[in-house]
């Protein structure tokens, strides 16, 4: 306020009546209470990016010395120089201080690059492994190992207004060690800790709102007593033009023992819808499929949810499994299911197979027409077709999920009529209504022991994670609002153990989706592993302390694990999955799947096209994140995968405008140039459905990271 102080000081020197009243008036103002939520907004954080090359121009921190626990050397130095001296890189520093600055000379390998929220920085991503047992053109969920604020803001480029929904489940800041900022963990005796949790907070959301589609979508947020009150408030002054609900749900119904304080049984959940945004009304029990997209399927009281009968993972191919290929008989005329022949020998080819007069036989054939297998055998495709739970929709060989037909079979459902595919029609808990779900979550499926702990346990054994949050708590969540978005995009940028991504899968098994999940978690090691690999000589960077961090040991585990239907051990997932949708958890799904780590790339670097390889990942995923990626510069100047084109050699415009004329699928066509008049040139010639994106301006000019708040 001194600003302020001054300038009445000047209105008095002018005009004293005017000065005394403006005097009082900044008194009176200055007594009245804020309304609403205050708190610091701290320093922006900084953050050790340990690997990250040291490059002149760099803030760095010394580490501390190798075997010890210390902080060490907390100050920023700026590197002025890099050299070799004696087989060995090292740096000249200098500390930035206007009086008598500091100057040393340190082993590159001693120190690691801090990176400020502030800082311009430029990312890439590299791969570190994939997952592929869905079809060649699903999309690939994906995981990126980076510090959470960076990540968001790299996805600024690849998504900004394209997420459908963003799950969340934030440290709490309960309890010591539980979360970092600014590098050190926030001890529960700081007096600033939550001051500090809401700058933290505050900073993610602002960048997570440019991310949601404004027109639709919905951010969702767990948390418990501790910060619930300041999160709403921080919710509702962040996005004032939400829609904000919060839902109470029972977790631990045993309760946790605290000492002198009631038995916590619950959590919260925080529901901020923005536009259109819409919550599926469901049955209470929540025991039937999502409805179709057709909204006149509620009235026809169509619940039933047919599934492909063909398995679509890659390695589901003819041969893989006995007695899972064979020939569905259609009848020509009707359209429907006539019969099926009986399971074909792995030699036998189809042409060989006699057909009933009339038919056309249908094999479990993928897009590209390679021979894969059913997902039943003979003699139960014989028994469901028996009962209308067969049926071919003119397209695909479909059927009613084992779910489903447990529930007729128990009187939860009821059958009430047939329709034209000679599939069956029918209800679940036939006589009641479909209802907004209630603000009180009480559901035996939503325990986190039952279904967090103990399905992680199942996918990776005794790797552990404390506290996962139950996969059906969290595919409830999403299923409210992306039930009837089958290609809806969903993001976690506090990925934890991987619960999120494992949710979407399931929810894509249920209907058929081709939903796509991007997990975020950096690769912290536990307070507690820390201190050991201390002990033991290890710094962060180094492969072996690495390997223990949360995304390389946990989260990537568990999503291959997940769609592999093995453990990082190499052995059958035990367990199975319940409710609405139960199977083996060792079936795992038709999924893919990449993993990156984000890198930190110089402008000078991208512009000049050394850093294509480490940009081309983030090209893909804007593009999608589906089929081939285009990873190194085509050398005839131009290339076209499936839903995205590149061109960096103008003079190769001709071909490659002429390549795209007959090109399917589609969506954009990067074009690499600095002369803008070319860039509008190529852009105007290209077709209407694809999208000109100019590189590397549009890159640079986006992911200029000039301000951290």
């Amino acid at each position: 306020m001194s600003r302020l102080t001054d300038l009445i000081a000047q209105v008095k020197a002018r005009d004293p009546q005017m000065g005394l009243d403006l005097e009082a008036e900044f008194k009176a103002l200055s007594k009245r209470r804020a309304f609403g939520l205050n708190f610091e907004r701290h320093k922006p954080e900084e953050v050790e990016l340990p690997g990250r090359p040291v490059r002149r121009g760099d803030k760095v921190r010394v580490l501390p010395e190798r075997g010890t626990s210390g902080p060490g050397d907390q100050r920023l130095w700026v590197v002025t120089r890099t050299a070799r001296v004696d087989g060995k890189r090292v740096a000249h520093l200098r500390l930035p201080v206007e009086n008598n600055p500091e100057e040393q000379v340190v082993l590159v390998e001693d120190l690691v690059v801090v990176a400020a929220f502030g800082d311009a920085i430029y990312p890439g991503l590299v791969e570190t492994g994939r997952v592929e047992r869905g079809e060649a053109d699903d999309p690939f969920h994906t995981v990126i190992n980076a510090e959470n604020y960076h990540a968001l803001r790299t996805l600024t480029y690849t998504h900004r207004g394209r997420v459908d929904c963003i799950y969340i489940d934030p440290p709490y800041n309960t309890r010591d060690k539980d979360w970092k900022y600014n590098n050190h963990y926030v001890d529960s005796g700081d007096l600033y800790r939550h001051s500090k949790w809401l700058a933290f907070m505050e900073r993610r959301l602002k960048v997570a709102r440019e991310l949601l589609n404004p027109e639709d979508s919905v951010l969702i947020v767990t948390i418990d007593e501790k910060e619930y009150l300041r999160l709403g408030m921080l919710l509702e002054q962040t996005f004032p033009e939400a829609k904000i609900q919060m839902v109470t749900t029972i977790i631990k119904p045993e309760g946790t023992g605290r000492k002198n304080e009631f038995s916590r049984t619950n959590e919260f959940i925080f529901f901020v819808m923005f536009g259109s945004c819409q919550l599926v009304p469901t049955h209470d029990a929540m025991v039937e499929a999502a409805l179709d997209e057709n909204p006149e399927d509620e009235e026809k009281g169509t619940a039933f949810e047919w599934r492909n009968l063909r398995r679509r993972e890659r390695e589901s191919i003819r041969g893989s499994r006995p007695s899972q290929f064979y020939a569905v008989f259609v009848d020509n005329e009707s359209g429907l299911i006539h019969s099926i022949s009986d399971a074909l020998a792995d030699d036998v080819p189809v042409d060989t197979v006699p057909v009933p007069a009339g038919c056309t036989a249908i094999y479990p054939r993928n897009k590209s027409g390679r021979e894969m297998i059913w997902s039943i055998k003979p003699d139960t495709f014989r028994r469901l077709h028996e009962n209308g739970f067969v049926r071919f929709n003119g397209r695909i060989v479909q059927f009613l999920q084992e779910g489903t037909v447990a529930a007729i079979n128990r009187g939860d459902a009821s059958i009430t009529g047939t329709d034209e595919f000679g599939g069956v029609i029918g209800t679940f808990n036939p006589g009641e209504k479909r209802l907004m779900p209630k603000t009180l979550w009480v559901k035996a499926s939503h325990n986190a022991q039952a279904s967090g702990s103990l399905i992680l346990k199942n996918l990776i054994g005794s790797r552990n994670f404390p506290f996962p949050k139950s996969l059906y708590a969290v595919e409830d969540s999403l299923r409210f609002f992306v039930s009837r978005k089958p290609t809806a995009i969903v993001l976690d940028f506090f990925a934890g153990s991987g619960t999120t991504a494992n949710a979407v899968m399931r929810l894509n098994r249920q209907d058929g989706g081709s939903r796509q999940c991007i997990s975020v978690t950096n690769n912290e090691v536990s307070a507690g592993e820390q201190e050991g690999l201390n002990s033991k000589g290890l710094r962060p960077g180094d492969p072996d302390w690495e390997q223990w961090g949360i995304c390389d040991y946990i989260t990537k585990p568990r999503i291959r694990a997940a769609i592999e239907g093995r453990t990082p051990e190499g052995s059958a997932v035990e367990g199975d999955y319940r409710f609405i949708d139960p199977f083996p958890m060792r079936e795992g799904f038709a999924a893919n799947a990449r993993f990156f780590t984000l890198t930190y790339e110089t402008p000078i670097s991208v512009s000049h096209n050394r850093a294509y390889a480490r940009i081309a990942p983030l090209l893909w995923l804007r593009a999608g994140a589906q089929g081939r990626e285009i990873s190194t510069l085509p050398e005839a100047g131009w290339e076209i995968a499936d839903t995205y084109a590149l061109l960096h050699d103008l003079d190769a415009e001709g071909p490659f405008l002429e390549a795209l004329e007959g090109a399917q699928g589609l969506r954009i066509a990067y074009i690499v140039t600095d002369d803008a008049g070319r860039f509008e040139s190529v852009s105007s010639r290209l077709p209407e459905s694809i999208e000109p994106v100019r590189l590397y301006e549009s890159y640079l000019t986006n992911l200029a990271f000039l301000s951290g708040d």
